[in-house]
């Protein structure tokens, strides 16, 4: 019988959240192991922002360059090399990745185990690597980190054509002829105007009233106008679809309304949803509670039903983004190793959509405080009012920001805009440091710059 290798603690999945905590644990002088999949990083840098973010950069560069004229810049016919895009994304993540695992495996008491690990009690986990191999680890402590993946929604006839998910899309060494996407949310729409200004025909096909159903839906309609002005087709509250193959291409039956129509395309991007990597995980031997649609069950300390194990990340649902998954491991930290008292409730979570222009989003939308039936403001203002946004011919979009009448402070904002994450982010800091509205409005800032809007946003253009 194979001997347990014996831990103080064993991470599992090396996420934006593990890969510090695992560091930290070891630090402090705790025998810890991480236990890895596929690459040190997790999604953030192998799947996601690093390298969607990459190639979004050489699709505005293509953007650019189209526009030059508009600049009294003429350049020549604009070719696309695809593999060019790919490899330089290809660079990115392998430096960044080399960059973490190079300091994981240079952290004196912990061990970086390659390997698919699976719960065999609420104590241990048996890894097993892909030659088959397979060894028992116990531990006092389990962090779980193991993230999502696509996943396919029931449409019929999606297991019988050829697609794309949102890692395979990233692989392709042409541009598509005519791309289809599914799904009107985050990730959808990054990808649609990526590969539109690369070159490719886009149509974007969601089951919803609007696109980003999270948001305002003055917001959604902004950013459906900007990705139409982009040449990109959209389709909304479509059902019933059906998809099979058509010689080379793509066929798609899809109903909108009363109207039934078959539109054919060479590309098909499935961007419909994520589920979470639990089911190889076998959480339920460990005791551990899940929810129906798999994700691991946590209080507002992250720790799950079972003592001394602890789920971060996009494991344990809710908002799927680095930033929350980094912020879940500086509260395990405080709580497990400084003995703190740290809780993700009512933490302030940001977010930016990469389309561009950007949307930076944080606190509650206005729908959302309308909701709570608070007294509330609205401030509101195009990026046609921003001098900024004017000099460097990109004024598409609008600010928001919502404020409570009573206390002055804001309470959520929307910029979709020029930079709208960064311009998004004073706003955050003012309400970290709950800050009436009336501090960006009078504030000094230089000029010329984005930040110096938030001072006519908050001046003359409220509405209750």
């Amino acid at each position: 019988m194979p001997s347990v290798e014996n831990y103080k603690a064993i991470v599992i999945g090396s996420g934006q959240g593990g890969t510090p905590l695992c560091q930290a644990l070891a630090n402090a002088g705790w025998r810890t192991a991480l236990v890895e999949r596929e690459h040190v990083g997790g999604t953030c840098i192998n799947e996601g922002c690093t390298p969607t973010k990459t190639m979004v950069a050489s699709g505005r560069v293509a953007y650019l360059a189209r526009r030059g004229a508009d600049y009294g810049v003429h350049t020549g016919k604009l070719r696309i090399n695809m593999e060019r895009v790919r490899k330089r994304k290809r660079d990115i993540v392998n430096l960044f990745r080399g960059g973490q695992q190079k300091k994981v495996e240079g952290t004196k008491n912990l061990d970086l185990i390659f390997g698919e690990g699976s719960f065999a009690s609420a104590n241990s986990i048996q890894v097993t690597d892909k030659k088959g191999g397979q060894r028992t680890l116990s531990a006092e402590y389990f962090f779980i980190n193991v993230g999502c993946r696509p996943s396919a929604p029931p449409i019929d006839g999606l297991a019988k054509v050829p697609y794309l998910d949102s890692t395979s899309i990233m692989e392709l060494g042409e541009v598509p002829k005519h791309l289809v996407v599914i799904g009107g949310g985050y990730i959808g729409l990054e990808f649609g105007q990526l590969f539109r200004r690369l070159g490719a025909q886009v149509t974007i096909i969601t089951s919803g009233k609007q696109l980003l159903d999270h948001e305002d839906e003055d917001v959604a309609e902004e950013v459906a106008k900007i990705l139409q002005q982009d040449g990109i087709k959209i389709l909304f509250n479509v059902k019933d679809e059906h998809l099979k193959c058509a010689g080379k291409q793509i066929a798609v039956k899809a109903r909108s309304g009363k109207i039934t129509q078959t539109m054919k395309y060479s590309h098909l991007l499935v961007a419909a949803g994520r589920k979470p990597n639990t089911d190889s995980l076998k959480p339920s031997t460990a005791g551990i509670a899940v929810d129906q649609r798999g994700y691991i069950k946590v209080n507002e300390r992250l720790e799950t039903n079972v003592a001394n194990i602890f789920a971060i990340g996009d494991v344990k649902g809710g908002p799927a983004f680095t930033h929350i998954s980094y912020d879940d491991f500086r509260i395990v930290k405080a709580n497990v190793l400084d003995k703190g008292n740290a809780s993700i409730k009512d933490r302030l979570l940001p977010y930016t959509v990469f389309i561009d222009p950007q949307l930076g989003r944080v606190g509650m939308t206005e729908g959302e405080a309308r909701a709570t039936g608070r007294k509330i403001r609205v401030a509101k203002m195009a990026m046609t009012s921003v001098a900024r946004a004017l000099e460097i011919d990109e004024a598409r979009g609008f600010m928001k920001a919502i404020v409570d009448a009573e206390t002055n402070q804001i309470v959520g904002a929307t910029v979709l805009g020029i930079e709208g994450g960064e311009v998004m982010a004073q706003i955050q800091v003012a309400m970290w440091g709950k800050l009436p509205f009336t501090v960006l409005r009078d504030g000094v800032f230089a000029h010329p710059t984005l930040a110096e809007s938030l001072n006519n946003l908050f001046s003359s253009r409220f509405q209750d």
